[in-house]
């Protein structure tokens, strides 16, 4: 039903345990499970993950926390969990779009892994949730010296860019109805969950467009019954019927987003 594979069984607690040979105390088995809830840090072979393990920290975001500013430098690199970052270019410091989002199956701050020492994008929560933290120079460390972690990276970074440019062509000729389906439906893909939180303003940001141009699109999809939406509370009753009126963009930037992970496991 979704895209996202599973790549590790899980623990009774919800989170993905890493296979490791040997013993291991508790403390390191509990800070596996809870970093490989983030698949790109799962699809790290044991032994490089260990290594990276004492320079992560597990914390919170909150809805609209902005995670990194445009032209503003990365002061950290975050690994989601649970939680859902919008990426919004910005033009003139007040105009957005969203040109990617960024789930479990990714990371915040790729690009520094190319020698960016600036974010290109504004990176704000769309769902609260926990996730993986390290310091910008320590992942640069790490990226140098981690061939696996280079391999997982640079496949990642090549999906993530095939999505930006998928999108931008579909906020350029596709009509807002249908841009509004495939966002919902990415959404919906991420978070695996047919319910979410989305308010007016911000989808308002992520489609570069005014409240009331996503108040008509809503609607007309609100009464073709294929969601319900009222005060940002998001049910998807028909994920065919959505699909159907969303453009082809939507299955183009899923597949994108499940190559960005299978691909990872290769």
């Amino acid at each position: 039903m979704y895209p996202l594979p599973v790549p590790q069984p899980l623990t009774e607690g919800g989170m993905r345990a890493a296979h490791y040979e040997g013993p291991m105390n508790f403390a390191a088995s509990h800070d596996v499970a809870e970093h490989n809830a983030n698949l790109l840090l799962a699809a790290l072979p044991p032994q490089e993950l260990a290594q990276v393990l004492p320079m992560l920290d597990q914390v919170k975001v909150e809805a609209g926390e902005v995670l990194s500013e445009a032209g503003e430098p990365f002061h950290h690199i975050y690994f989601p969990h649970d939680c859902l970052i919008s990426l919004l270019g910005v033009a003139g410091g007040r105009l957005t779009l969203e040109v990617g989002l960024v789930g479990r199956e990714g990371m915040l701050g790729a690009t520094v892994a190319l020698g960016h020492q600036t974010a290109q994008v504004r990176a704000v929560v769309q769902r609260p949730g926990s996730a993986s933290r390290m310091t910008s120079s320590d992942f640069r460390t790490e990226f140098a010296r981690n061939p696996a972690l280079q391999r997982v990276l640079y496949r990642y970074t090549d999906n993530l860019l095939a999505q930006a440019i998928q999108i931008a062509v579909c906020s350029r000729f596709h009509v807002l109805e249908a841009r509004l389906a495939r966002s919902l439906l990415i959404t919906r893909d991420r978070l695996q969950s047919d319910k979410f939180h989305l308010t007016h303003e911000f989808l308002a940001h992520a489609l570069g467009v005014r409240r009331v141009g996503v108040t008509k699109a809503a609607s007309a999809l609100q009464q073709q019954g294929l969601i319900i939406y009222s005060r940002g509370n998001i049910e998807i009753l028909d994920p065919v019927g959505l699909a159907a009126a969303a453009c082809t963009c939507y299955e183009i930037v899923k597949d994108a987003a499940a190559g960005a992970v299978s691909s990872a496991f290769v």
